[in-house]
């Protein structure tokens, strides 16, 4: 008997052979290896939920060594990732011909505005204010005209043939009519326009 013990007190159970003193319980790795294989089955079916929901908006769940079949939805797609090309809006030259070539309506109607911004800019000779604004209004009606008879026309189609043809025409013909119309010394007399005017103003 030792110190603190008596002899009802029941005597402790003999560690089995093979285990040291320190080993661990046998209940302790049970539960240990319990608790192991719970976290790894837990693992899995997160694995398997997160890709089944990423594939069931796009594709169908389909046999191992078959690739899945793609599903089409009428729906729009949320984000555009592409536009269509407007009517007429091919190169206006073959792809084998010089990039100039193949924009040549573009450049056309370009290259007559910015001679008319520069003849209004430069200013050199008299009426030059009213020829510039004239020249890049016939320029707008020129692409009009263009939109309208050469079949592909490149970057110079921007919408619809009919939208193209009331932009441009509408504008171009709005500037020169304002052109023509300018104070002092107008080249175009339009009596409502005065009339209108001279009710504004008073």
């Amino acid at each position: 008997m030792g110190a603190g013990t008596s002899p009802a007190d029941p005597a402790p159970d003999p560690v089995p052979a093979g285990r040291g003193a320190d080993g661990p319980d046998p209940v302790e790795e049970e539960s240990g290896t319990t608790a192991a294989s719970t976290a790894a089955a837990t693992a899995a079916t997160t694995a398997e939920g997160s890709a089944g929901s990423a594939g069931s908006g796009s594709t169908a769940s389909a046999p191992a060594g078959q690739a899945p079949a793609r599903r089409r939805s009428r729906r729009f797609p949320l984000f555009t990732r592409d536009t269509a090309r407007p009517e007429g809006g091919g190169r206006a030259a073959p792809g084998d011909a010089p990039a100039p070539a193949r924009q040549w309506p573009l450049l056309t109607v370009l290259c007559a505005a910015g001679a008319g911004l520069l003849i209004v800019a430069m200013d050199p000779f008299d009426q030059a204010f009213r020829i510039g604004t004239i020249l890049i209004g016939a320029a707008l009606i020129a692409g009009a005209v263009l939109r309208w008879v050469v079949p592909s026309v490149g970057m110079l189609a921007v919408r619809s043939r009919f939208t193209d043809l009331v932009t441009y025409g509408l504008m171009g013909t709005l500037i020169v009519l304002l052109a023509l119309v300018a104070q002092p010394k107008p080249w175009l007399d339009v009596p409502i326009l005065e009339d209108a005017v001279r009710f504004t103003i008073r």
